[in-house]
Parts: C-alpha cells; sequence; structure tokens
C-alpha cells in the first residue's frame, strides 16, 4: 500500500549512496565524450579501506582527478578554502585536493617520474553556483563544462607519456587494490526506474490532493461565501 502512494524504496541510509552514485554515473557518461587521446578510470579503489577516486582521467593535458558530488537543486557557493551547499559547509575541497595528491604521488612511484595531477570538483544537479573566490588548487565547475575544460587544457603530456601513464594506472595493483567488483548495472537501472516510478506516484498523489481542495472550494456553498 504504501508504495502505491509513492514511497521510496530507498531507505534513509540508502539515500546518499543512491544520490552519489546517480551523480558518477552522469559525470561517467560526459567524460566518454573525451577524444581517443583521452584515458579515463571510473570509481578507481585505492588502498584497502575502501576508498575509491571517482573518476581519473589522463590525456595531453595531463592527469586529473575528479570529485564528483550530486546536489540536485541546491545553491552552492565557493569562497577560496570553503564550499557552502544550502548555507551548509562542506568538506569537498578539502577531499578533492586530498585525492589528486595521492593519485599524483601513487602515480609518481610507479612511473618513477614526478607526476601532477588537477583536482576537479565536479557538481552535478545544482541550481547555481557561485563563485566568489576561486579556491587556490580545487577547480569547482559544473560537470556538463567537464569536457571542455579538459580539452582546451595546455597540452603538457606526449601520447606516449599518456600510454605510460594509462599503462600503469590500469592496474588495480598500481593504487594498493584488488580489482573491483562487477558492477550490477542491471539492477541498478531497474533500482532507479523504480525510484522515479515513486517520485511521479507521489507527485500524482499530490497533484489529486490539491484537485480535490479545489473541488471543494468550488462547490455551490463555497461559491455563495466567496461571493460576499
Amino acid at each position: 500500500m504504501q508504495r502505491l502512494f509513492g514511497r521510496t524504496p530507498l531507505s534513509p541510509d540508502a539515500q546518499s549512496w543512491y544520490l552519489g552514485a546517480i551523480g558518477e554515473l552522469e559525470v561517467g557518461r560526459i567524460l566518454d565524450r573525451l577524444g581517443p587521446e583521452w584515458r579515463t578510470l571510473h570509481a578507481v579503489p585505492v588502498g584497502k579501506r575502501g576508498s575509491d577516486i571517482d573518476h581519473v582521467v589522463i590525456g595531453p593535458g595531463g592527469v586529473f582527478t575528479i570529485n564528483t558530488k550530486h546536489h540536485d537543486g541546491a545553491k552552492v557557493w565557493v569562497g577560496g578554502h570553503r564550499i557552502l551547499v544550502n548555507g551548509q559547509r562542506t568538506d569537498h575541497l578539502r577531499n578533492a585536493d586530498f585525492e589528486a595528491t595521492r593519485a599524483a604521488k601513487i602515480l609518481g612511484a610507479a612511473t618513477h617520474q614526478t607526476v601532477d595531477a588537477t583536482p576537479i570538483l565536479a557538481i552535478v544537479g545544482a541550481k547555481s553556483i557561485q563563485i566568489k573566490e576561486k579556491p587556490p588548487r580545487v577547480e569547482v565547475l559544473r560537470a556538463e563544462a567537464l569536457v571542455r575544460r579538459l580539452e582546451h587544457a595546455p597540452r603538457i603530456l606526449t601520447p606516449a607519456d599518456v600510454t605510460m601513464l594509462d599503462r600503469v594506472a590500469v592496474v588495480p595493483e598500481t593504487w594498493g587494490s584488488s580489482p573491483p567488483p562487477e558492477a550490477d548495472l542491471t539492477a541498478f537501472a531497474a533500482l532507479r526506474t523504480e525510484v522515479v516510478s515513486a517520485f511521479r506516484r507521489r507527485q500524482a498523489w499530490a497533484a489529486g490532493g490539491i484537485l480535490a481542495v479545489m473541488a471543494a472550494l468550488i462547490t455551490p456553498g463555497a461559491i455563495v461565501l466567496l461571493s460576499r
């Protein structure tokens, strides 16, 4: 009965996981538009404690770690060392910076060369993003701007550099981890369909309630009262 009225199939604890997964899939889809000279790795597991980097991108413009945040309908404010989401402070900048530093160290050790990695914070679904002051290291942008940003970056890596870095980056042992389990995208797609259907049912019931109230207001008795 609760499903009939549009109750979401997600538990409260699963809500943030689900929104994060939606954001990562959206950014992954956007990054797939990059040209063949680019290499993209998704959900790169790092270490043995379950950490991962949402996306690692290697191409002519260098190495980039992309931290995805899904803030649907939110107001994002960026000011130097702080990011507020609907007025609430976050750790987004610190985490994105840490991931890039970690990735550069790992890839540098694997290739026996100095590797720089640029941290990017890709925001999905925000109502607005106000950048009062750019952070000193992390780039903050809408996910839709990723491809343009990367493809217009100054070329600092040769095709041979890209191939070398990609060769070590695709090996799970480079990151000190085991191969990640195969993602069950079919099951996730089914869950997403169910979540969307529940949302639409809630909208339908809400619209029906509004119509019922309006119908009550336009009864003959209501019309008489309103005309007085």
